[in-house]
């Protein structure tokens, strides 16, 4: 299933997550693309919304449902489920880091919808990984799951709209570098590990450096394996990548390459593949998830 732009056969993208992930901003994004936006829907309401309101209208309907309707969290994925007997629902979500989400309250001094409901003095910290617990079954549905921890705000609308805009291509491919160090990506639906290759870190002199600027393009490509790894990956994937996508009915997929600290090595790889790949499909996208940039 995929996300489908306004005017497809879409009767309902439900938009949900963690609280801080982005959620208010999706709505707004949709808005801007034309969809009806509902904020906040109860669960109880969804079953008419979809049968009696949604179908009506000429334009997409997007609701945004999470853990602000705690009580009925725990009956909406098979309540989900059953509607998507009768019509098409896709689910956007929405995650972030913990410690990423904590700083966003402590920017914006909001309370965390569970943090200001326990019935003890919960930490925020320990709020935000129980919203994880309780949203993990739905997030299990969703049809995209977008990691919003390195997007501002209007990386995340671009993001969106590439997403769900009029001119999304049909299939749209994210290639995305990050460490290991960091964790792995929750959205990937490939990884490829790049640990492997020569690793420039140990050359102080190009340490500052990421995996697109010049010193370490040029000390990779004095070896045999990274050249030969970004060919065959990137035959693998061009060869494979539309059946994948076919088989699973899906527009829109993540591939992962990692290194130690997603700086040298899993940038390079990223940008070479995406270059050989990109004349395929016109539709990818990369992301460098953890490069800093080199300051002279």
């Amino acid at each position: 299933m995929a996300l489908q732009p306004p005017g497809k056969e879409t009767t309902m993208l439900i938009i949900t997550g963690l609280a801080g992930a982005g959620k208010t901003i999706a709505l707004d994004t949709l808005e801007d693309l034309g969809y009806y936006c509902i904020d906040n829907l109860p669960s109880a309401l969804l079953a008419s919304l979809v049968r009696d309101f949604a179908p009506k209208q000429a334009q997409p309907v997007a609701v945004a449902m999470d853990s602000r309707n705690a009580v009925d969290l725990a009956a909406l994925p098979e309540k989900i489920r059953e509607l998507r007997q009768q019509a098409e629902i896709q689910i956007l979500f929405l995650t972030a880091d913990t410690d990423v989400l904590v700083r966003r309250y402590s920017e914006t001094r909001r309370p965390h919808p569970l943090h200001i409901r326990a019935e003890s003095a919960r930490a925020l910290p320990e709020a935000i990984e129980y919203e994880r617990h309780l949203l993990n079954p739905l997030m299990n549905l969703a049809d995209i799951i977008l990691d919003t921890s390195g997007y501002s705000v209007y990386q995340l609308k671009d993001r969106l709209r590439t997403v769900l805009g009029d001119a999304a291509p049909a299939l749209i491919i994210t290639l995305q570098s990050f460490g290991f160090k960091h964790g792995t990506p929750v959205n990937a639906d490939f990884l490829f590990d790049v640990r492997f290759l020569p690793n420039p870190y140990w050359d102080a002199a190009i340490r500052a450096y990421s995996g697109s600027d010049a010193p370490v393009i040029a000390f990779l490509e004095q070896y045999d394996e990274p050249r030969r790894f970004v060919a065959d990956t990137a035959a693998y994937l061009k060869n494979w990548l539309p059946a994948f996508v076919q088989g699973s009915n899906r527009a829109y997929l993540t591939v992962g390459i990692g290194c130690t600290g997603g700086q040298h090595r899993s940038v390079y790889v990223t940008e070479q593949i995406a270059a050989l790949l990109k004349p395929d499909f016109p539709g990818l996208h990369v992301e460098h998830r953890d490069r800093k940039s080199h300051s002279s």
